[in-house]
């Protein structure tokens, strides 16, 4: 039978890198690169080949395989396996970088900060530390070439073969012979009459101060050029001229020399020390220090390294998330520290902890979460979006804070292009219309009604065909102004989504009975859909073969470019809607929509028209949108941009932090203080297949007109009785004027024609129009 001798190398776990050495530092040592056979994952290899004759080298390099196995120390290279043979010693380590040949290319790079060559010499200064005053060791070796940086480019102190003890059971300091590392040896070792008084640390500061000239200034070309401190930041030249000082008794312990570089002023006195230094000892922390250290981490961020962020910061919020108590803090960094992220390793790290964040029942968290749901939207595949995160969002539009309410409509605009077709057609559009019919807070019926126009084109023909009309038909008879401007505008940038017979049997007549809003903006609005509308139309009776044509996105299948023209001459967001949002839920924040003098809901035959219902003693004039109206105007009229994604949402998440603190008590004070209730009438859907839904979110319930519209009262003159040409000097301005909204705790002033009663079939406010008398010819 034979025997094969193994090849301990071959068996080893770890291989070389094809790639020439990464350098051959004075020393016995050659650097090379290498991976874990395994996992692939990178290493660092320090290769020792032994030679004949060189015995003494030999024996320094084994001392050193020894010192690197047994001290462990954050700031001292990181021992991770190990080969000795007859022919070799392999030291395994983590990967780094030599100090050298990092400050090179980073030089290359644009540079290197400050900062951060202070706290990578405060990791340097903390190991000699820990080793002169914890383990009494010398290192007998600082130096450039000892000096190694890791992917996060922190500063790892090697180069340990001619370490000693400080107490001398070791025997004498071993022989370097090596001219290299022998010029940063200390005067005092070349007297040998033993006068000189020194401390243990006394050869390894002078030493760090070579390292500290070398850092700033390039390779060292002789002692003597110690003299003049170069490139060394003035905060650091004090400290430095202590390390290379003649008298060896003068030179300050490394604990000590830490502490002056720390003082107020100091060099290593900035916000990147005082980061890392927390981050070392985020274990130990309070709650509430972790709590105020995270809230203040994403403002320094932007300054910090992308490695630094990458392989430090985002391990540590990691893993306060995981098994801390650290809550939303962490996102805003957590999500700012992505960014520098590849998309494989953002779908590695992050999306499994955004995920398990949605089912998460801390409000502040899935408020965070939907604010900043652009920043990782395009990293969630479709899948993930409709089986775990949008089956968490939806209890959004149910929560009793109505910036979770809000915020959940927002998101639905970056959510809607990845939903399938029961999540996106079915399911939202329930929630959207128990919104637009039964929110008691108007700005968020508001942005319901702007949410849906976005994202109208990724609904599929048969939804559109039944929700989009009923929808913004319903959004005009508003009692909140600028819900009805979205209403109109709504039906602006969808045009494209309906048949002509639509536009002039079921959308004009709705965008007519706008001409007399209470609100100017709300009336101009509805005069440029309406000459949109018609100039359609007018197109398609002039040529019918044109039908086709404008009808070609009807019945086509959802895309997200199919409203891009219309939202574009729109432009879109009503100037002043966003930015009321959050002023008019901070002065009223449970209130109901209270009933003004605008477009009210029709009664049935046979029931009582309801008393009027108190006005709050501050409601919104009509003045503040008339001039955001003529300021949006000016911009507006040539503009053929898109303005939505300009706009400022104003939304409500400002006050979220504050509200999430107190008790969840919208629900109630909303009760206590509705005034109006949405009715509920027996007109018949207009579409039979939407008349499944439930009655409170029924698109349709309860906003459709009377069948047979009462006819005007008398006295009423036909438009072409009016001299509407006259030159005569009208001093009776706007004759919408008298349509400005007035409020009163006690009653409402109601406008008449004369003789008649307060309301016209269907409900509508009609203006006093005075009667005049056709003027004589000549």
């Amino acid at each position: 039978m034979w025997f094969f001798a193994r090849d301990p190398v071959r068996d080893f776990p770890f291989e070389l890198s094809p790639d020439p050495p990464e350098g051959s530092p004075p020393g016995p040592w050659v650097l090379h690169r290498g991976r874990k056979k395994a996992t692939g994952s990178p290493v660092s290899i320090f290769v020792y080949d032994v030679k004949p004759g060189a015995e003494e080298q030999t024996q320094v390099a084994k001392a050193a395989f020894k010192r690197l196995k047994t001290l462990r120390h954050p700031n001292i290279l990181a021992y991770i396996d190990g080969l000795e043979t007859e022919k070799c010693l392999h030291v395994v380590t983590e990967a780094v970088t030599p100090l050298g040949m990092y400050l090179k290319e980073r030089v290359e790079a644009g540079g290197l900060k400050e900062q951060e060559l202070s706290w990578g010499l405060h990791q340097i200064v903390k190991a000699l530390s820990f080793l002169v005053n914890d383990c009494s060791l010398i290192h007998n070796n600082i130096c450039m070439a000892a000096v190694f940086v890791d992917r996060a480019g922190e500063w790892k102190l090697g180069g340990l073969d001619y370490m000693y003890s400080a107490q001398g059971n070791g025997g004498a300091p071993p022989n370097k012979g090596i001219p290299e590392l022998e010029q940063y040896d200390p005067p005092e070792l070349a007297d040998n009459s033993g006068r000189a008084v020194r401390e243990k640390w006394s050869a390894d500061m002078w030493r760090l101060g070579c390292l500290i000239w070398e850092v700033f200034n390039g390779p060292l070309p002789r002692a003597a050029a110690l003299r003049n401190p170069g490139k060394i930041p003035k905060s650091l030249v004090p400290h430095y001229c202590e390390l290379v000082g003649a008298n060896p008794k003068l030179r300050p312990n490394p604990a000590r020399f830490l502490q002056n570089c720390q003082a107020p002023g100091g060099f290593m006195n900035n916000r990147f020390v005082e980061t890392n230094l927390f981050l070392e000892e985020i274990q130990i922390k309070e709650p509430v220090e972790k709590q105020k250290f995270f809230q203040e981490l994403s403002k320094s961020l932007d300054s910090f390294p992308e490695d630094f962020c990458r392989h430090k910061v985002l391990p540590q919020l990691l893993t306060a998330f995981e098994f801390g108590s650290a809550g939303a803090v962490v996102l805003t960094p957590l999500f700012k520290v992505g960014k520098f992220l590849s998309a494989e390793e953002y779908q590695q790290k992050i999306i499994p902890v955004v995920v398990k964040m949605f089912s998460s029942t801390d409000r502040a968290m899935r408020i965070r979460l939907l604010q900043q749901m652009e920043q990782f939207i395009q990293y969630l595949d479709e899948p993930t979006v409709n089986t775990q995160i949008f089956p968490h969002v939806v209890h959004g539009f149910l929560d009793t804070n109505p910036a979770i309410r809000e915020q959940t409509v927002k998101s639905m605009l970056l959510l809607a292009p990845k939903l399938n077709e029961a999540n996106l057609n079915v399911e939202l559009m329930k929630h959207f219309a128990r919104l637009q019919a039964k929110d008691e807070q108007g700005p968020i019926r508001c942005n319901t009604t702007v949410c849906l126009g976005k994202i109208g084109s990724y609904l599929n023909a048969s939804t559109r065909h039944r929700v989009l009309t009923s929808a913004f038909s319903r959004a005009t008879k508003d009692p909140f102004p600028p819900s009805r401007a979205a209403g109109v505008l709504g039906f602006a940038a969808t045009h494209n989504l309906y048949s002509m017979n639509d536009c002039a049997h079921k959308i004009l007549p709705v965008l007519c009975s706008l001409t007399l809003d209470p609100e100017k903006s709300v009336r101009d609005q509805a005069f440029k859909a309406i000459r949109s509308f018609l100039s359609k139309l007018e197109t398609v009776s002039e040529d019918p073969t044109q039908l086709a044509e404008v009808e070609k996105d009807v019945h086509a299948v959802s895309s997200p470019g199919m409203g891009g023209a219309a939202a574009s001459w729109a432009g879109w967001a009503v100037t002043g809607v966003s930015s009321l949002t959050s002023k008019l839920i901070r002065a009223h924040p449970t209130a109901m929509p209270a009933e003004t003098n605008v477009p009210q809901r029709p009664v049935p035959e046979g029931h009582p028209v309801p008393p009027p219902n108190p006005v709050p003693a501050t409601p919104t004039t009509s003045s503040h949108w008339e001039t955001q109206e003529e300021e949006k105007d000016t911009a507006e009229d040539s503009s053929t941009v898109d303005k939505w994604d300009d706009e400022d949402w104003g939304s409500l998440e400002q006050e979220a932090e504050s509200v999430l603190a107190q008790q969840d008590n919208w629900s109630a004070k909303g009760q206590a203080n509705q005034t109006v209730q949405v009715s509920h009438t027996d007109h018949k859907s207009l579409e039979s297949d939407w008349s499944s839904w439930e009655a409170e979110g029924s698109w349709d319930q309860g906003w459709q007109e009377p069948n047979s519209p009462e006819p005007p009262p008398e006295g009423t003159r036909l438009a072409s009785e009016y001299n509407w040409g006259s030159t005569e000097p009208n001093d009776k301005g706007d004759p919408f004027a008298a349509l400005s909204i007035r409020s009163s705790t006690q009653d409402r002033r109601r406008l008449s024609w004369p003789g008649k009663s307060v309301r016209s079939g269907g409900g509508r406010w009609r203006p006093n129009v005075q009667r005049r008398r056709r003027p004589r010819a000549p």
